[in-house]
C-alpha cells in the first residue's frame, strides 16, 4: 500500500466513473539521465491497456513530450494523448494541426549544443518544434543553461519559457496541460465523467487546477511543495501499483 504523505491522503481506487489523465515523465516513467533512455515495461503497458478499456477509453496521457514520442514509447497503445505540453492533441479520429517550427530554432538548437558541450552533465532535447534543456545530472550548471534561455528566448516571438525539474524548455506560447484536460472534457469518451489527474512537476499545476475547479481529483506524485494537489502517490513504482490494483480481474 502507498505511503500516506503528511499533508495528502493517498488517492481512492480508480473508479468507472472517472477521466483519467496521467502525465509521463515523472509520473508513470523515472527520470532518465537523458529523456530518450527511458522505456515502457510490459506490466505497465498492461495496466495502462485494462485500466483505458474499464473507462471505455476515458484515459489519456498528458505530457511535455511530443505526440509521436509518446506513441514510440507506449506502442502498440495509441491512447489519447496531448503532448507538448498541450499544445498538440489527439482524441480518436481528431488530432490537432501540426506545429511549425519558427526557422530561428535550428539556429538555436546548434548554440544549444554547443553550450551543454561545454558543460559536462548537461544535455539538449530537440522536440521539433522546442527544445528542452537538461541539468539533472549536473545542477551546478542549472544557471547557465537558464541564462541561456532566457537570452535566446526574444529570438523566439511568440515562445516562452517553461521551467520544471532540472529543465527549461523553449515551446511555443499557448496551451497548457490544464487547458488540454479541458478541451478532452467536452468531448466523448471523457465528457460527463469525474477529471482526475495524476502529474509531478510543476508543469502539471495548471491540470491540478483545472481538475479542481471541475470537482474532480488532483493526485501529486512525490513530495513537491507548494502544490494544488489534494492526494499524493510517493513516487513512480507507488502510481505502478494503484494501476495495476485498480480493476482486479
Amino acid at each position: 500500500m502507498a505511503a500516506e504523505s503528511p499533508t495528502r491522503p493517498p488517492p481512492p481506487p480508480i473508479d468507472e466513473a472517472w477521466a483519467l489523465f496521467l502525465d509521463v515523465d515523472g509520473t508513470l516513467l523515472a527520470f532518465a539521465p537523458d529523456p530518450a533512455q527511458v522505456a515502457v515495461g510490459e506490466p505497465l503497458r498492461a495496466s495502462l491497456e485494462r485500466v483505458c478499456r474499464r473507462l471505455d477509453g476515458a484515459l489519456a496521457l498528458v505530457s511535455g513530450r511530443p505526440l509521436a514520442v509518446l506513441d514510440g514509447l507506449f506502442a502498440p497503445l495509441r491512447l489519447p494523448s496531448a503532448g507538448m505540453h498541450g499544445l498538440e492533441r489527439r482524441n480518436g479520429a481528431y488530432r490537432a494541426p501540426p506545429l511549425q517550427a519558427p526557422p530561428a530554432l535550428t539556429r538555436i538548437l546548434a548554440e544549444a549544443e554547443a553550450l551543454a558541450e561545454r558543460l559536462p552533465g548537461t544535455l539538449v532535447e530537440d522536440k521539433q518544434v522546442g527544445l528542452a534543456l537538461h541539468w539533472r545530472q549536473a545542477p551546478e550548471h542549472g544557471e547557465a543553461m537558464r541564462a541561456f534561455a532566457e537570452s535566446v528566448l526574444p529570438r523566439l516571438p511568440g515562445y516562452r519559457l517553461q521551467p520544471g525539474d532540472h529543465v527549461v524548455e523553449l515551446r511555443p506560447g499557448g496551451a497548457d496541460k490544464g487547458d488540454a484536460i479541458a478541451a478532452l472534457m467536452e468531448e466523448p469518451p471523457f465528457r460527463g465523467r469525474v477529471p482526475v489527474f495524476v502529474g509531478d512537476d510543476l508543469t502539471d499545476e495548471h491540470g491540478f487546477a483545472i481538475v479542481n475547479e471541475r470537482r474532480g481529483l488532483s493526485v501529486l506524485v512525490g513530495a513537491r511543495e507548494p502544490s494544488a494537489a489534494q492526494f499524493a502517490l510517493p513516487d513512480v513504482p507507488a502510481v505502478h501499483a494503484w494501476l495495476e490494483n485498480a480493476f482486479p480481474e
